[in-house]
């Protein structure tokens, strides 16, 4: 049997962001996403797989509104329920995309882009190059704070749920849109959180790029 093939976890050298691309807008509004699109589910699942080699070229405003409602957003808007299960409907997980125009939070119930910090924090996200380059990655941030009715053994184990849950639900979007995507825990959890402007109680635990198949 061949050796097994490891990826190197070594500690890489500490980088910057880098200046945005193009004017900065303070709010980006994400078109309604069309739930009768896409490949059925069971097709998606024999879709769904990582995808590391990814084309630049930026996704089109449905594209972006569609996989942001599709990883948290509102399904229910007489209850405010999500696409995604959270213990005891805390919501814990927020959605930071890392573009090339800015840092931006998910709003799911504006369905909007709010701008955080305005940097390219694309190549913060993990330490692979590709990330670089790629035109979204998403980071998946618990915020501790809204966890405080939750016993603490179970906080970190339910928000990684939480997580998982969210990222999946992107994979199945990119599958059904013919989108390509990885998902990603390698990452510098500091760096990260200030390239984001992250308070003390919120926590980056997995990030997720996204983009076209490279040719």
């Amino acid at each position: 049997m061949a050796d097994s093939v490891l990826l190197s976890c070594d500690a890489l050298p500490e980088v910057q962001p880098a200046a945005v691309c193009g004017a900065v807008v303070d709010v980006i509004e994400l078109p309604k996403p069309d739930i009768e699109a896409g490949a059925p589910l069971l097709t998606a699942l024999s879709r769904r797989k990582s995808h590391r080699s990814l084309s630049e070229e930026a996704l089109c405003a449905q594209a972006l509104g569609e996989l942001l409602w599709a990883a948290n957003g509102i399904n229910r808007p007489e209850s405010g329920g999500r696409t995604a299960p959270s213990a005891q409907a805390f919501n814990e997980i927020d959605i930071y995309a890392a573009l090339p125009g800015g840092v931006y939070r998910y709003d799911p119930k504006g369905h909007r882009l709010v701008l955080k910090h305005a940097v390219d924090a694309r190549n913060l996200t993990g330490y692979q190059d590709f990330v670089g380059t790629a035109p979204l990655d998403l980071v998946y941030v618990v915020q501790m704070s809204r966890l405080l009715q939750m016993p603490p053994q179970q906080r970190e184990t339910f928000s990684a749920i939480a997580a998982g849950c969210i990222s999946q639900n992107v994979s199945l979007y990119c599958a059904s849109a013919g989108l390509a995507t990885v998902v990603r825990g390698w990452i510098n959890h500091r760096l990260l959180a200030d390239a984001l402007r992250l308070n003390e109680d919120e926590l980056p635990i997995l990030a997720q790029t996204i983009g076209k198949p490279a040719l």
